[in-house]
């Protein structure tokens, strides 16, 4: 008996202990190490937040290093070979529809919500990639409404006024906390995109006060793709996000749990400027494997993913077309062949990558991969892409951790996103065992 008492005096501390531990995870889509490291980039509020807590010189991501694997990386501990969600968008073979892989129902395994749930805590998630449909409990998704008619613009306001949850949540936040919102008020051009979002959050937090809370900031990424690494609008925009995410930094106080919370700020890959592009279906389509006139015979595809394609076959047991498609590649001019490595399905298990693909095209710094069938196989690029294959520095992206439970002054040279979600685990007491990330110990304080 006495035995048993402790047992569950020790369950009910535990329970204590992850109720009064609040995590708050961040991404910056498009975070570079650089941004936080170096303070010319001016990152005041996270600068802050790294002098008191921890950080790591270079996060490694997984391939292709865009944003919804990389998202879904970091909330299951896992790389997308197991968690299912292998690009932002699904290949299309037959016709580009335009829709990206929301559903959270996509994800293969166990993530942090989910484990929460089970857990019976609070959770919030604020345009959070691949999280319609998602078990949080406050949760206003990325998510937006196809053109009704081509050429027309996608809608967010009607889609997350019916796909947040619970019901009416979309119409709360903008009561008190954003005021009413118009297309134009997700529009990436413009840095509201990440000042409502932060707004959203902050109301969550201070209202709701959830143990696990992830928000999605967008405007760094998409300036990065109009300018490059070192555009002016970038570093406006990552003063922007900073500010941001002090105004979320600032709702825990008021919510009168700061002492209480680990702020976690990541990202989901690098960035690298581009000059070139290649089109490898413009390839598939010369030797007859891809008519972009009869998209119905096709056998093969490259399903472009920014910097990386993937090869996709109607038969994947059709070894006479991937051969034929290797000797085409095989067969380019060196000059062309320089540009890109071939990653085998060896090659791409060791990674994680897309099981359904046969083999796929990795290029060198530079270089970026357009989805056309028609034109030159070579034609001019602009501006900064991501998607390599995730083997360099610029690629990588960041994380600063401070707060709650974490050791300062730490300092991680590299780790993988996917060491994120067994953190965030510990730091709530979750019971999180299919992660293949790793809990590093010494980013945490001794307890």
């Amino acid at each position: 008996m006495k035995k048993l008492l402790t047992l569950l005096t020790l369950a009910l501390s535990l329970n204590a202990f992850a109720q009064d531990s609040h995590v708050i995870l961040i991404s910056i889509d498009g975070l570079r190490p650089e941004f936080y490291k170096d303070p010319t980039w001016n990152m005041v509020n996270v600068r802050q937040g790294m002098q008191t807590g921890a950080y790591s010189d270079g996060v490694t991501g997984v391939f292709p290093s865009v944003t919804y694997p990389s998202h879904t990386t970091m909330v299951t501990g896992v790389k997308p070979l197991k968690h299912g969600v292998y690009y932002n968008t699904p290949s299309e073979p037959l016709e580009v529809t335009g829709k990206w892989i929301w559903d959270y129902n996509t994800i293969k395994v166990p993530t942090i919500f989910s484990a929460a749930k089970e857990k019976g805590l609070v959770t919030a998630s604020v345009f959070w990639p691949v999280s319609l449909n998602s078990p949080a409990s406050y949760n206003v998704p990325e998510y937006w409404n196809l053109p009704e008619t081509k050429g027309g613009k996608r809608t967010v306001i009607k889609a997350l006024t019916e796909s947040s949850t619970p019901k009416g949540l979309f119409e709360e936040v903008q009561q008190h906390a954003t005021g009413k919102l118009d297309e134009i008020d997700f529009d990436a051009d413009y840095l509201s995109i990440d000042e409502n979002n932060a707004r959203i959050s902050s109301y969550l937090i201070r209202k709701h006060k959830p143990s696990f809370l992830a928000v999605h900031l967008v405007a760094v990424d998409h300036f990065e793709h109009e300018e490059g690494r070192e555009g002016d609008k970038v570093k406006s925009s990552l003063s922007g996000v900073d500010r941001n995410i002090k105004t979320i930094i600032e709702a825990t106080e008021k919510a009168g749990i700061r002492d209480k919370t680990t702020f976690i700020i990541t990202g989901d890959h690098g960035f690298v400027d581009i000059h070139t592009a290649i089109a490898p279906n413009i390839l598939l389509a010369k030797a007859g494997l891809y008519d972009p006139n009869n998209k119905a015979a096709w056998k093969a595809y490259f399903h472009s993913s920014g910097g990386s394609a993937f090869l996709h076959l109607k038969d994947k047991n059709n070894t006479k077309t991937l051969e034929k498609v290797k000797q085409i590649l095989s067969q380019l001019p060196a000059n062309q062949k320089a540009l890109f490595a071939v990653k085998d399905r060896a090659a791409l298990d060791a990674v994680g990558s897309d099981p359904n693909a046969a083999l796929a095209i990795a290029p060198v710094q530079g270089i970026t991969i357009s989805g056309a069938a028609t034109g030159d196989f070579m034609r001019s690029a602009s501006g900064g892409t991501h998607g390599f294959f995730p083997d360099f520095k610029e690629i990588q992206t960041g994380f600063v951790a401070f707060g709650k439970g974490i050791k300062p002054g730490a300092v991680i040279p590299e780790m993988s996103l996917q060491d994120i979600a067994p953190l965030i685990a510990k730091l709530l007491n979750l019971n999180f065992p299919t992660a293949d990330g790793t809990l590093y110990p010494g980013l945490l304080v001794k307890e």
